[in-house]
């Protein structure tokens, strides 16, 4: 049997625009003589579509979509995910399913049993779980038709399995000869190698071929890598999809012979994310061009040169706000950058707003002395003027702080957290350094300025972040290990770091969350990011006291 891939963007919420990309891989599959096309989990909604299917129209266009493409559907046969609707009294009145259409019809579906519901996921509150699911017959093959999360239940593989059932193996024992599973699989940094395993885990186990087709593409904070891949019955690779980018992966499953797994590394693949992910929100959301401060450090370094590459040096504007206290080093450096990558750039100085601020507050503050209020006061004239060419030019402004400083506040409400997307919030200052290196492979961008110069907010006289944090190389790990990986006090200490400081920086941590509640939406590289995926209340009291 020939089976095409389809491994597509679709935008949440755009119904129309989803089929019409459906019916243009569907001819593209037909071209290529396919027997059956399979398209991603809820790809006729876009995924997540989240609070969307608590209207009711919603779902019902998208059943009406799946009933009109049914009926246009000849050659190749189709696999289609959308929300169904749940006849059943007294439960969730909705289903995440596959539609299987074949001869301008609907001859089967099937419905998600396991419904995740930690970090991004969300689904057991709006859906039911499918309680039995059965193979479905074509061409004198069984097909084990399943959806994303059904194929999780690897505990080998998988220890952190929240499930009791295992979907894949219930098919198995059904007569299922080949395994589908549809899939809208979010990205985060080693998820490519864990899917694999988990598949190579079914095949081993149960003998049978197993294709995998996940989403692309970026939809707010979540991004999803593709990599959408076969495996024959003996745990060959028949084929694999890039990442990160739309493809038609045709799977003969007739043929024997063995593709190598490829796979690139974790810090291109962060590049590679972030690049899709900014491209698909700015896109999505009606932007054509972005606009950012560029202070002359790392991080605004860093996320122009992306920019650059997600949307092309035309439609990236970069300024330069310099105030009192900016090194003229500072200020060459964003030149340098803006000349080195071919963006316009524009200063607009601050120091006389800043003057003219402290004028206007100067009674207010009597004979108090000049503190932080003074330095976010800069910050927050700077993300004034952002807004500002924003609503002016019809920008959209990226703010350009990473993970180390959000997760401890490091950051000005109202300031430099202004703007419509956090493209490196999930990303790690040491990381940051890490992707610059990466984004001047080939050609210098960034200048070597930004990477060995001490960092600095530059908002009074000789300030470096060092003053108000420990080492990045220490908060980072510290950082991972409480946020990413759950560990307390004590387990972080045994890591050998000194308690007073693990005591300070997780409480540092749980203070910030009224500013990371306010902040632009991230794009998530990491299995655990600031957002939806970590949901913490900002009034609480301090229980390890």
């Amino acid at each position: 049997m020939k089976i095409a891939l389809a491994q597509i963007n679709p935008t949440v919420g755009d119904i129309s625009g989803n089929v019409r990309k459906i019916r243009e891989w569907i001819d593209k599959a037909a071209q290529q003589k396919a027997d059956l096309v399979v398209f991603p989990e809820l790809s006729i909604t876009g995924y997540p579509p989240r609070d969307l299917v608590e209207q009711s129209h919603f779902v019902k266009r998208n059943r009406q979509a799946v009933q009109e493409l049914a009926q246009v559907i000849t050659q190749p046969a189709v696999i289609v995910g959308y929300v169904d609707t749940n006849p059943s009294p007294g439960e969730k009145r909705l289903f995440n399913a596959a539609a299987f259409l074949s001869e301008g019809k609907i001859v089967a579906v099937r419905h998600k049993c396991l419904l995740p519901a930690y970090d991004v996921f969300d689904e057991s509150r709006h859906f039911a779980p499918g309680l039995s699911n059965e193979p479905v017959p074509f061409q004198g093959q069984r097909i084990g038709l399943h959806i994303c999360e059904d194929m999780w239940h690897v505990p080998e593989v998988w220890p952190e399995t929240p499930y009791r059932q295992d979907p894949v193996a219930h098919l198995a024992k059904r007569g299922a000869d080949i395994f589908i599973n549809i899939s809208s699989s979010p990205f985060h940094c080693g998820k490519t190698r864990l899917r694999l395993d988990l598949v190579r885990h079914h095949v081993a186990k149960h003998k049978k071929p197993f294709l995998f087709v996940n989403q692309v593409g970026g939809n707010d904070e979540v991004l999803f890598d593709g990599h959408s891949f076969a495996l024959g019955s003996e745990g060959h690779l028949y084929a694999q999809a890039k990442g990160f980018a739309e493809e038609l992966l045709v799977v003969d499953t007739e043929t024997k012979g063995s593709a190598e797994w490829v796979e690139t590394s974790n810090i291109q693949q962060v590049r590679d994310a972030l690049v899709m992910g900014l491209r698909d929100y700015t896109r999505k959301c009606g932007f054509k061009k972005v606009v950012l401060g560029l202070s002359g450090g790392i991080d605004s370094a860093v996320t122009a040169v992306l920019a650059v590459d997600a949307l092309g040096k035309q439609n990236v504007l970069g300024v330069s706000m310099p105030s009192p206290f900016s090194s003229n080093g500072s200020i060459s450096d964003s030149q340098k950058l803006s000349k080195n990558i071919g963006i316009k750039l524009i200063s607009l100085p601050i120091t006389s707003i800043f003057s003219s601020f402290k004028g206007a507050l100067k009674k207010a503050f009597g004979t108090r002395k000049p503190d932080v209020t003074e330095e976010n006061l800069q910050a927050r004239i700077r993300g004034t003027l952002l807004m500002a060419l924003s609503n002016k030019f019809g920008m959209l402004v990226l703010t350009t702080g990473n993970k180390s400083e959000l997760s401890m506040g490091y950051c000005t409400l109202y300031g430099d957290m202004n703007g419509g997307l956090a493209v490196i919030s999930d990303v790690p200052k040491t990381m940051v350094y890490k992707l610059g290196r990466l984004l001047n492979e080939g050609h210098v961008r960034i200048p070597e300025a930004c990477f060995t110069k001490p960092p600095s907010a530059e908002l009074r006289p000789h300030q470096t972040d060092q003053d108000s944090l420990p080492p990045y190389e220490i908060l980072d790990a510290i950082m991972e290990a409480y946020i990413e990986d759950g560990k307390d006090v004590e387990e972080i200490t045994a890591m050998g770091y000194p308690k007073l400081l693990v005591e300070k920086i997780l409480a540092t941590i749980d203070r910030a969350e009224y500013k990371r509640r306010q902040a632009a939406p991230g794009l998530r590289i990491s299995h655990k990011a600031f957002g939806m995926g970590r949901r913490m209340p900002i009034a609480r009291g301090d229980f390890r006291a």
